[in-house]
């Protein structure tokens, strides 16, 4: 079960990634170009909405029947250890929550422009946090 999850969260991360820097290009190019805030805008801002915060459950899951979570505070020393063990979970949630008020924004914001500022402004700071904490040692 366990080997199962881990493979899913790192395979699953590829396709948030996908879809959070397209949702934050796609607001970029609609914020400079002045266009419209349409239905498929909003597709593919949910989209990367419903990929990140997937992967933020199984995630969860995958942090509570790993070896490592269950030993976290006893491996603050070694710094790949605390990586996978404290920052990535922390920080990753931290851009969660960033990505979710960026939709929250969206949805209230009353112009076109104002709907893409706020996608891009918070996916793309909330992409930036999870790129900074991946654990590139494991993927490659």
């Amino acid at each position: 079960m366990y080997n199962f999850i881990q493979k899913f969260h790192s395979g699953w991360a590829y396709l948030a990634l996908l879809l959070l820097v397209v949702a934050v290009l796609n607001s970029v190019i609609g914020m400079t170009s002045k266009k419209e805030f349409t239905a498929k805008d909003r597709k593919i801002a949910l989209f990367g909405l419903i990929a990140a915060h997937l992967q933020l459950v199984v995630g969860l899951i995958l942090y509570f029947v790993s070896p490592i979570g269950k030993d976290a505070l006893s491996q603050m020393s070694d710094a790949n250890l605390r990586l996978t063990a404290l920052e990535h979970p922390l920080v990753n949630i931290i851009a969660i929550v960033l990505i979710t008020i960026g939709w929250s924004k969206h949805k209230k914001a009353a112009t076109n422009d104002a709907k893409f500022k706020s996608i891009a402004v918070f996916y793309g700071l909330g992409l930036i946090l999870i790129l900074s904490r991946i654990p590139w040692h494991l993927w490659f």
